[in-house]
């Protein structure tokens, strides 16, 4: 079937009776999904509905990381490696276009973003339920931020669980311990709920698996797919920072923080300490 006059003919095959079949729009709820951004500028500011959708996929893409986290945290209690690297590789593409993300909102110039900043009141990306618990579940746990959820109950029980849960980091060297590894009872024993910190004697661990990674391959491979996941959340850190700093300058948060400089201590927060520090041993 040719196209003629730039006219492409419906092919015959091609469904377009929806009284009783499923549809696009019905499969993916797209009325409810689309009827879902509601600036509240009065009169609409043209740029709010950018500022909207830019969070709501950012929070769609977390709900997805955290899907695929859980997954992976589960597969390695499993011991079920290489089904787990899947899920993270997934992870990593995701995060990539959450950083690429933040070159749209970059869009927002200073004087467009003021002439509607005062509807959002107190609403910050701070307050980001599912950012914290993925936060949470890559090993950079604080109690403390439970009482930023304290007035909705969902958001509430999604952090808490992640506090309560072992990392991906926790299960992966359990994983590790199971299959001979020398990891000390003290990482295996150690509160899950407090922020992983660097513990100097799995160094050596890791060093031995560096330095022969033919014998070690599956630990040294996931090694590198963590390593990889830090260096993304580090640049989507560090992209965030520098978006808010171009449209706000030094302004306080609307969420109360101080803004670019909260923002900047963030980035001396780390996941995998040991597998940065295993590389000037080498």
């Amino acid at each position: 079937m040719s196209v003629e006059r730039n006219t492409r003919e419906i092919e015959g095959t091609v469904v377009t009776d929806f009284q009783d079949r499923m549809s696009y729009g019905g499969y993916l709820d797209l009325d409810t999904l689309l009827s879902a951004q509601r600036p509240l500028s009065d009169p609409e500011h043209h740029d709010e509905l950018l500022f909207i959708v830019q969070h709501q996929t950012t929070e769609l893409w977390l709900k997805l990381i955290l899907h695929e986290l859980g997954a992976a945290c589960r597969l390695l209690r499993e011991d079920q490696l290489a089904p787990a690297l899947k899920c993270i590789a997934r992870v990593k593409h995701i995060q990539k276009t959450l950083t690429e993300q933040w070159s749209v909102l970059a869009t927002l110039t200073p004087a467009e973003y003021a002439q509607f900043r005062g509807v959002l009141g107190n609403a910050s990306g701070f307050q980001s339920a599912q950012y914290r618990a993925v936060e949470f579940t890559l090993g950079n746990k604080n109690a403390g931020m439970l009482r930023v959820f304290s007035s909705d109950a969902h958001a509430h029980a999604l952090v808490e669980a992640a506090l309560q849960a072992p990392s991906l980091y926790d299960e992966f060297l359990r994983l590790l311990a199971r299959t001979g590894y020398p990891i000390p009872a003290s990482v295996l024993e150690r509160d899950v709920t407090t922020a992983w910190t660097y513990t100097p004697e799995l160094v050596p661990v890791f060093t031995e698996v560096y330095r022969d990674p033919q014998t070690h391959w599956a630990a040294y491979e996931t090694c590198e797919e963590l390593v990889d996941l830090e260096d993304n959340f580090q640049l989507w850190r560090f992209r965030h920072l520098k978006t808010v700093e171009r449209i706000i300058g030094l302004k306080i948060g609307t969420g109360g923080s101080s803004g670019v400089p909260f923002l900047r201590r963030a980035l001396d927060l780390t996941f995998f300490p040991e597998l940065y520090a295993v590389r000037t041993e080498l």
